[in-house]
C-alpha cells in the first residue's frame, strides 16, 4: 500500500507541478526529452518490463516490476495504439513536491491515442545516479 501511495502522490505532485515553460528547449531538457521518447517508444510496442528496467532508481524502489507491468496492461492497452505525439511543454526543476532533490524536467505531450482522443501524458525525466536521464514518473490525462 505504501508504494502505491508514493506513485499516487509522485503522479498528483506531477500533475499540478505547474508545467508551463514552452519555446526552445534548454540542453537539460533537450536530453531529458529525448530520454523520454526513447522510453515512450518502449511503452509504445508494449515492451513494459523493459521500460521499467529503463526507469530512474527512485522509481524502481517505489514499484516492482511486476506492479508496473500490471499497471500498464490495465491502464495503457486500452487507450491503443499512439496516432501522434508532440510536446505542449517542459519544464526543468531541481524539486517537486514529495520527491527527492533533484534534476528533473517535466514534459508534457498532447497525444492521441486510438482510443483516446487528446490524452495528455506527463512524463517526468530525473538525471539519476549514473549521470543519465531516467523517467521517474509517468501519468496519463
Amino acid at each position: 500500500m505504501k508504494t502505491y501511495r508514493f506513485l499516487f502522490l509522485l503522479f498528483v505532485s506531477l500533475a499540478f507541478a505547474g508545467c508551463g515553460k514552452s519555446g526552445p528547449p534548454t540542453p537539460q531538457e533537450q536530453a531529458a526529452t529525448d530520454a523520454a521518447l526513447s522510453w515512450l517508444a518502449l511503452v509504445d510496442k508494449g515492451s513494459y518490463a523493459e521500460s521499467w528496467e529503463e526507469t530512474a532508481t527512485v522509481f524502481k524502489k517505489a514499484v516492482t516490476r511486476d506492479q508496473w507491468v500490471n499497471t500498464l496492461k490495465a491502464g495503457h492497452n486500452p487507450a491503443g495504439q499512439v496516432e501522434s505525439r508532440t510536446v505542449l511543454k517542459r519544464e526543468y526543476m531541481t524539486s517537486l513536491p514529495n520527491t527527492p532533490k533533484g534534476e528533473y524536467v517535466v514534459i508534457q505531450f498532447k497525444t492521441h491515442f486510438a482510443n483516446k482522443k487528446n490524452a495528455v501524458e506527463t512524463v517526468t525525466p530525473m538525471m539519476d545516479s549514473d549521470g543519465r536521464w531516467r523517467v521517474s514518473g509517468y501519468y496519463v490525462k
